[in-house]
């Protein structure tokens, strides 16, 4: 017999004969009649035993074939009578934490600790359910505005950004490392597709035990050719997180539901405050390099009031901040703000807030030959060790740009988590290696 999803029991003819699949959730006991419910991708369905049958015990995987009947009390008002249960595998162990509950009560070690179970409770899953929407959404507005996807590797020759936060490893005798980004190689896909785009893993080796780093996460990076500047940039990655949102919407419906997440609305034009500005609206420095979380949470509570939206775009970050294939202020239809004492100058570059906490840092790359070779030495380095990356600049590359988004951090800030932790599915970082 075909199997019926749990959700789709509510359409079965009341006395047809349905075959349900899933884990054991909870087995309730009464005087009378027992009641097994059961759970699988889509839901919880209600399962009447009569009194004496046996039960298996709670995330056994079990067979269930019986009669759809009506009850109005049941989950979607369908519910299995008359069934017989087969086990698909040996009787469950007791899991670590009682995941029939609404919500878990328990510590946050404890569910990395056992998430290969803890990730089976509706309220935890339905994290990554607006995780994966998003995915969707991210991908169907890019395919949409004619982009390619691509992958690049995750082996590499040297850092992708100067410095030593990266992960070295013995590829067949010789040290390489683990990606950084995918930076150098979807700026050369410009020069083949035009526009590209990548999800996958980047890692990084940053000593930082806080709520909002990891060692390893899932970046969504964009890069586009033929831009006028960075502001080109952030109009597509306005749409891309206007896609993920409504992706969220459209496929995500119930998780948002049962978590109660408020989607935000993005604006036609995200709000947008220059770098010394937003010092001085925070009450720093104005020599300060870079804004603390301090400052991105007033900046974030400021667009918020003063505008509606949970995003701000903060542009104009001093170039000595920025890596050394970021393009410097170049914008015509405006004056350049004045340059602060200490500051080599302003870059074509943003950084995206969301609800107070930085998301995406994207802007304009340089593009010419020259303009590497002049800022990789004016940092004290070879153009030569550089070689592979820039063969593709001396052979036509367009002014471009992009932007990466860092997945677990734009989920953890739908669900407005304490810790980014709680919606990465398998968290790597200072201390963690397992599961």
């Amino acid at each position: 017999m075909t199997r019926t999803l749990n959700d789709s029991l509510a359409h079965a003819e009341p006395g047809s004969q349905v075959t349900l699949q899933g884990w054991v959730h909870r087995r309730r006991e009464l005087a009378s009649v027992t009641f097994l419910v059961l759970r699988d991708r889509t839901g919880l369905a209600q399962v009447v035993v009569a009194p004496g049958t046996p039960v298996p015990p709670e995330e056994t995987t079990v067979e269930v074939t019986g009669t759809a009947t009506a009850n109005p009390q049941a989950p979607g008002g369908v519910e299995v009578t008359a069934p017989t249960i087969t086990l698909l595998t040996e009787p469950a162990e007791t899991p670590p934490v009682e995941l029939w509950r609404p919500t878990l009560d328990t510590s946050l070690p404890t569910l990395l600790d056992h998430a290969p179970v803890t990730w089976r409770h509706p309220a935890q899953r339905a994290r990554w359910e607006l995780a994966a929407a998003s995915l969707r959404g991210f991908r169907a507005t890019l395919d949409a505005a004619g982009f390619t996807e691509v992958q690049s590797p995750k082996f590499v020759e040297s850092a992708t950004e100067s410095g030593s936060n990266v992960f070295e490893v013995d590829y067949f005798g010789r040290p390489a490392y683990l990606a950084q980004s995918p930076q150098f190689y979807k700026q050369q896909l410009v020069g083949v597709f035009e526009r590209v785009y990548e999800v996958g893993p980047v890692f990084r080796a940053e000593p930082h035990d806080t709520v909002r780093h990891l060692a390893e996460y899932v970046s969504l990076d964009v890069e586009l050719g033929f831009v006028r500047d960075h502001r080109d940039v952030l109009a597509v990655l306005r749409d891309v997180v206007a896609g993920m949102a409504d992706g969220v919407r459209r496929w995500a419906a119930a998780a948002i539901k049962r978590l109660g997440v408020e989607v935000p609305v993005v604006p036609e034009e995200i709000p947008v405050i220059g770098f010394a500005d937003a010092l001085r609206l925070v009450g720093a420095p104005e020599d300060e390099p870079d804004l603390a979380p301090e400052h991105e949470r007033e900046i974030g509570a400021w667009a918020k009031a003063e505008h509606g939206s949970d995003l701000v775009a903060v542009e104009g970050y001093p170039m000595a901040k920025r890596p050394f294939y970021t393009h410097p202020w170049s914008r015509d239809d405006a004056a350049a703000p004045p340059r602060p004492t200490g500051h080599a100058g302003w870059s074509n570059s943003f950084d995206l807030l969301f609800r107070g906490l930085e998301l995406v840092t994207g802007g304009q790359r340089l593009h010419r030959p020259g303009d590497y070779d002049a800022a990789l030495r004016a940092r004290g380095e070879d153009p030569a060790d550089y070689a592979a990356y820039l063969q593709a600049f001396r052979h036509g590359m367009p002014p471009h740009g992009g932007f990466a988004i860092g997945l677990e951090r734009w989920t953890a800030r739908l669900v407005e988590a304490a810790n980014v932790r709680e919606v990465t599915l398998f968290p790597r970082d200072l201390h963690r290696l397992t599961p």
